[in-house]
Order: structure tokens, then sequence, then C-alpha cells
């Protein structure tokens, strides 16, 4: 059995994890600026449940194939560099919906949780936690621990962010300044991606 020591552990990461400014949560801002907070709900979730269900499937036995793995491991590494450079450009160009050039929508629930497949922040912290956090005394339980703790976290994260978009949207309007916060969360991502780009994965 865990220790509360252990709980603690795993929270104050999680938390440290899903809440630092990062590719999905510069994604949640940008997305609540442009479209509100109650259509950006779809991507929270996405994230959110989309990571927990990959931190609880890693932990019963995903890890080892990413570890021993070094085609998965480059492949994820630079097909996740290169979709997270196109959606950096997506959100530095993007405009408010309805404008010449603005997107038609934001990211969907199954479009946001696939994302976390192909993010390879998102493979490497799951293999990090499952390093320190799962024995394999109880493989079960402790994949389930992990993804709570993760589903908690996560879906505060990405409802604070998303609702701190929705703010900044409000805040900003509609024109320059609305693009210029779109510019400086695109310029977060693509910033994600040229260090995960050099980042050792292994």
């Amino acid at each position: 059995m865990w220790t509360f020591e252990t709980f603690a552990a795993l929270a104050a990461l999680a938390v440290a994890s899903t809440w630092t400014p990062g590719p999905n949560n510069a994604m949640l801002a940008a997305s609540g600026a442009t479209f509100g907070f109650r259509r950006t709900l779809p991507h929270a979730m996405g994230v959110a449940l989309g990571f927990s269900l990959m931190m609880f499937l890693t932990a019963l036995g995903l890890a080892g194939l990413f570890k021993q793995s070094v085609l998965l491991r480059e492949g994820l590494r630079w097909a996740g560099t290169a979709l997270l450079l196109w959606i950096a450009w997506r959100i530095a160009t993007a405009r408010a919906p309805g404008a010449a050039g603005g997107p038609s929508r934001p990211f969907t629930f199954l479009q946001a949780a696939a994302f976390q497949w192909v993010n390879p922040k998102a493979w490497a912290m799951c293999v990090a936690v499952v390093s320190q956090f799962v024995t394999g005394a109880a493989p079960l339980r402790e994949a389930a621990s992990c993804a709570l703790v993760f589903v908690a976290s996560g879906l505060t994260s990405a409802h604070g962010w998303a609702a701190f978009g929705a703010g900044m949207g409000r805040v900003l309007g509609g024109g320059a300044r609305l693009r210029a916060f779109n510019l400086c969360m695109g310029a977060m991502v693509a910033a994600g991606a040229a260090m995960l780009a050099v980042a050792d994965l292994g």
C-alpha cells in the first residue's frame, strides 16, 4: 500500500506538471481567448482525461515498450515536434472566429485526447512517473492511483487555463490585442516543440 507521503509526492508532481506553462496549457489559453470558456470545455476535458488514460496504460506496461524502442521514441519526438510547430503556427496566426482566416472551431474532446499520444512531453512525464511510483507489486491499483491523481490535477489545470484564456479574451477583445496574445501563446508552444526536439526521452 502507498503511504500518505507517496500520495503527497505524486500529487505535488502532478500539480507542478499540469499547471506550469506548456503546449497543452498554451493551447487551452489560446482556445479560451478565441472561442470562450464554454466552447473550450471539450478541449479541456480531452486533455485531462486523455492524458490520465495514457498514464494508466503506461503504468500497466507501455512504459517498458517506450523505454526499449528507440524507433518509437524518435518517431514520437519528430512527429510530435512537427505537430506542435503546426499548432503553434495556427495559434499564432489565429483571428477571432468569423474573421477572414479565423479558425472555425476549437479542438474537440477526441482531438485533444488523441494529441496526448503524439506529445513527447506527455510520454516523458508518464515514463518518469511510472519509474518513480509504480513498483509492480499491485499493477492495477498503482496504475489507477496514478491516473486518478492526474485526473484531479488535470481537470483543475485544464479548466483553469481555459478560464484564464477566456478572461484574457474578454479583456483584449477581438482585434490586434487578441492576435498579440495568440502570438505569445503560439510562441510558447513553439518553444516547447524546440525543447522536445533536443530533449533526451530515454
